[in-house]
């Protein structure tokens, strides 16, 4: 009755009725105080309070009411103390059915007073046992307050992040953000928590919101953490940009204004946060990707300078050049990036359209071709990768750079190549096939892979013989590539795989219808393997 303001005077002559039966009955005389309180006879609720207190010390609901009333009539520190010895008890939900039986003008100042207290605990200590009691204020203010306070709340999930309960300080956190979303120190406090936690997806998505709504709040927080933690933060925060632009580019979506908007807010966080190229080409990239040439290039010169001896940024300026028609000094500087990162390449071409990659990759092409020419197959390498890369792979330019990685002796990647390229064989020419398998037989040999290098020239026999002998000439030559046969062939005679062993003795002879060895182990395997079916 008394929680729903109804009839305090009944109440009371029924509380005194059962505290005259009996004068030990602590509940009555709770009750009688909460009557009378509400009836609005404050010092004699005060006075029942203290007898039941002088019976029960540590009471819990005595202390908590006594404390009410001290500060309900001006006496703070005597409340305050009260406050202090309901905290030693451990009983904070001792409050809870308190509340609904004291005004709103009480429990507000209830609440005012417990959450200045805990500020002022905070400000002149920081122990973990201080911060505990200052949580137990704010716990004090959040009930008063009917459950949502958002400044204790915000206060008290900070204080548990830096005690280290980490999911109670989400759970804080969330009850905020529950009745406002779009609560700034709520996203990035409990943002803060998740990088605490190591849980990216989550943290980036809280910081990404609060940079949205309040930039200017959120850098300085950003900027007070740690080395190690603003580092962390920062290159998530680039990942998810990285990923979110490069797909853009990649499907050609380039209209999502809303999309672009975050990608531009987060980089201009990124570059007032850290000053790190890497940023910087970031800021850069999602300039050019929202066709913002002018600032990109303003840009790029104000962080890098007009040298531009950085990569990546002079890999920048090609892009930005090749909107001004320059095809040949953006060639150039694509190529210095291509055999350094082929995948940061590989996203640069996707800001080109078809006809400017078709054109880049001739003109790569062409360069590349002149500088093998002059045996500078360093430099050709760049060329050729660049004209695969903006190609998509066309198996010409794969060819060309597997004879660039053979004269530098890079057979693995070489062969790498090759085998590309006659994936790709579908439509090719008759010589084209053969003088691909011959080719990358031949690399086989140069990595000691005898038996697969033996397998790829019968492949290229197999398809037409005298234009396979005809580009064996070329090089290893028909006698050495014949004892080559010849080793496979007694490995295989050795291991009794009769069958084999006649098979590559026979494309052996082949190569080299003189070679003496070979004749002679075809003798052998008449004699040896007569029995068997080899013809």
């Amino acid at each position: 009755m008394l929680q729903k303001k109804r009839d305090a005077p009944g109440v009371y002559q029924l509380a005194s009725l059962l505290v005259e039966l009996d004068a030990s009955d602590e509940a009555s005389r709770i009750l009688c105080a909460d009557a009378l309180y509400q009836l609005g006879w404050v010092e004699e609720a005060h006075k029942f309070l203290l007898v039941a207190l002088s019976k029960n010390p540590q009471r819990s609901p005595i202390l908590a009411r006594l404390a009410l009333l001290q500060l309900k009539k001006g006496f703070l520190y005597d409340g305050n103390q009260l406050l202090k010895e309901v905290i030693k008890t451990r009983d904070t939900s001792c409050l809870l059915p308190i509340m609904d039986i004291f005004k709103d003008e009480d429990r507000k100042l209830l609440q005012t007073h417990c959450h200045f207290s805990a500020l002022t605990i905070l400000t002149d200590k920081q122990e973990d046992a201080d911060i505990k009691e200052a949580v137990a204020y704010l716990s004090f203010a959040i009930i008063a307050s009917g459950g949502y306070a958002e400044d204790s709340l915000l206060v008290r999930a900070r204080c548990y992040g830096h005690l280290g309960q980490k999911k109670t300080a989400i759970f804080d956190f969330n009850a905020i953000l529950k009745q406002d979303p779009m609560n700034v120190q709520a996203l990035s406090g409990r943002g803060f928590i998740y990088l605490a936690l190591k849980r990216q997806k989550e943290a980036v998505q809280d910081f990404t919101s609060a940079l949205k709504l309040e930039a200017e709040v959120v850098i300085p927080a950003i900027l007070s953490l740690k080395h190690e933690a603003q580092g962390l933060i920062t290159q998530w925060l680039l990942q998810h940009g990285r990923t979110v632009l490069t797909e853009l580019v990649a499907t050609k979506e380039l209209s999502k204004e809303e999309t672009f908007r975050d990608l531009l807010m987060i980089a201009g966080a990124l570059i007032k946060i850290c000053k790190d190229a890497q940023y910087h080409i970031f800021y850069i990239d999602v300039l050019i990707a929202n066709g913002k040439y002018e600032e990109a290039l303003i840009h790029l010169q104000e962080a890098f300078g007009h040298s531009l001896a950085d990569e990546f940024a002079n890999a920048r300026l090609a892009v930005l050049q090749l909107k001004k028609r320059n095809m040949p000094v953006a060639a150039h500087s694509f190529s210095n990036l291509a055999e350094k990162d082929e995948r940061e390449l590989g996203f640069l071409l996707n800001f080109l359209d078809p006809k400017q990659q078709q054109h880049l990759s001739q003109v790569a092409a062409q360069e590349g071709n002149v500088l093998i020419k002059e045996y500078r197959y360093e430099k050709a390498l760049g060329y050729y990768t660049l004209a695969i890369l903006s190609s998509k792979d066309n198996p010409r330019y794969l060819r060309q750079r597997a004879v660039c990685l053979m004269h530098l002796k890079k057979y693995g990647r070489a062969l790498k190549d090759m085998e590309k390229v006659i994936q790709k064989h579908g439509c090719n020419s008759l010589k084209t096939r053969v003088d691909d398998h011959c080719s990358k037989g031949h690399l086989l040999l140069s990595v000691s892979e005898e038996e697969t290098a033996v397998k790829e020239y019968i492949e290229a026999l197999q398809l037409e013989e005298s234009m396979a002998l005809c580009s064996i000439m070329k090089g290893p030559g028909r006698e050495i590539l014949a004892k080559t046969f010849h080793k496979i062939a007694q490995y295989y005679f050795e291991m009794h795989h009769y069958e084999e062993a006649w098979k590559i003795t026979d494309y052996g002879l082949i190569v080299d219808k003189n070679s003496t060895e070979l004749k002679k182990l075809k003798a052998r395997l008449k004699r040896e393997a007569s029995g068997c079916s080899i013809h």
